[in-house]
C-alpha cells in the first residue's frame, strides 16, 4: 500500500503558507498542525500586518487548531513547520501538548534548541524535513529585503 500522506506531503502544504507570507512582504514561514491525516491548522507569519510580534505562523496554526478541537491540547497531532520554531513558539507548543513536530530548516541564530527550551517530554520532533526548500525561500527573501 502507498502512504499518500508523507511527512514531505504535509511540509509541502506548510510551504504554500509560507510562501503566502512570502508574498504579503512577511517572513516566510508556514506552519499546519495534522490530526488523523486532516489539516486542521494552517498557519504564516503576520507579524508585519497585523504589527503583533507573537503573530507567527506557529501560533497562527495552534489557535486555528484549538478552535477546530475545541481544546487547548493539541495531543495526537503533528506540526509541520518551514523553520524551527523560536522560544516563544516553543513554549506555546510545550504548553499545547502536540505529539510531533517536523521542522524545514533549522534557524541558527533564534531557533529554540540554541537556547536549550524543552518541548512537552512526550513530544516527538524531526528535522530537516524540505529543509533545502525552506532554507532557499528564507534566503531568497532575505536577499530581496538587501536589494
Amino acid at each position: 500500500m502507498i502512504e499518500l500522506f508523507t511527512h514531505e506531503y504535509f511540509m509541502k502544504k506548510a510551504l504554500q503558507e509560507a510562501e503566502i507570507a512570502f508574498e504579503k512582504g512577511e517572513i516566510p514561514v508556514g506552519a499546519i498542525i495534522v490530526a488523523q491525516d486532516k489539516i486542521i491548522g494552517r498557519g504564516h507569519n503576520l507579524t508585519e500586518q497585523l504589527t503583533d510580534v507573537t503573530a507567527h505562523a506557529e501560533i497562527q496554526a495552534i489557535t486555528a487548531a484549538s478552535q477546530y478541537l475545541n481544546g487547548k491540547y493539541l495531543r495526537n497531532c503533528k506540526l509541520y513547520v518551514t523553520l524551527e520554531p523560536c522560544c516563544m513558539c516553543a513554549g506555546a507548543l510545550y504548553w499545547s501538548q502536540i505529539d510531533e513536530i517536523y521542522v524545514g530548516a533549522k534557524d541558527l541564530k533564534r531557533g529554540f534548541s540554541n537556547f536549550n527550551v524543552p518541548l512537552h517530554p512526550k513530544t516527538k520532533i524531526k528535522f530537516g524535513v524540505l529543509a533545502e526548500e525552506s532554507l532557499n525561500l528564507i534566503q531568497k527573501f532575505f536577499k530581496n529585503k538587501r536589494k
